[in-house]
């Protein structure tokens, strides 16, 4: 019996492209790295944005000039990324109607809790969650098995009664690595090829085909 669903928030509740890819681009130009409009840098939306942007940039993630690169993202993002975004459709009524049925709903997203929270706060949909859980700034916790595992310990779930949520391979196998049968949404920054080979239990085409699941 599922009781409790953990959400994603990239790709799965809102579509954070524009200040993303945007706070992206002003970040690896502030490292003398600037990358044309023509190239597409999408796939940076849902895996922990350090890696990405060392990715991009052609170095260890833990090289300085990956941190100095994110240092400029967020310098971008905190003032004006985070609000480039909107819900996409039926989420706000979708999330209403599954805590009306009794379900516990929690975000579980790879975006630092402190960006996350002032999202869902902006949108209105933060009341819908009993609590939302992201990484730190510190980097701690953008792996989504170890995010995952977090949220078990500190609410103290059961995983059989879990179901996670999102549009990525990550949300898919860090639900696995904790023994939680997952849902994939379609719509997001996942490709049909990615999604095929993570192997979720179901996929859905709109994020209100959730109630069909939810009963």
């Amino acid at each position: 019996m599922i009781r409790n669903i953990l959400i994603d928030l990239d790709g799965t509740l809102t579509d954070p492209k524009v200040g993303i890819t945007a706070s992206a681009r002003y970040g690896l130009e502030k490292v003398g790295h600037p990358i044309g409009d023509e190239i597409n840098i999408d796939w940076i939306i849902g895996p922990p944005l350090k890696a990405s942007l060392a990715k991009i940039l052609n170095i260890e993630v833990n090289d300085v000039l990956a941190e100095q690169a994110l240092m400029g993202y967020r310098e971008r993002f905190a003032v004006k990324g985070l609000y480039e975004n909107h819900v996409f459709d039926g989420v706000a009524d979708t999330l209403a109607e599954l805590k009306r049925r009794g379900y516990c709903l929690f975000v579980a997203t790879a975006k630092p809790t402190v960006y996350a929270q002032q999202i869902l706060e902006h949108f209105e949909l933060a009341e819908y969650f009993i609590e939302i859980y992201g990484s730190e700034l510190n980097g701690d916790r953008t792996d989504k098995a170890e995010l995952i595992q977090y949220i078990l310990e500190q609410q103290q779930l059961q995983a059989n009664q879990c179901m996670m949520v999102g549009d990525r391979e990550y949300d898919i196998l860090g639900a696995r690595q904790n023994g939680i049968e997952s849902i994939a949404v379609n719509y997001g920054y996942g490709s049909e090829a990615e999604l095929k080979l993570a192997l979720p239990k179901y996929q859905i085409e709109k994020f209100s085909d959730l109630l069909n699941y939810f009963k």
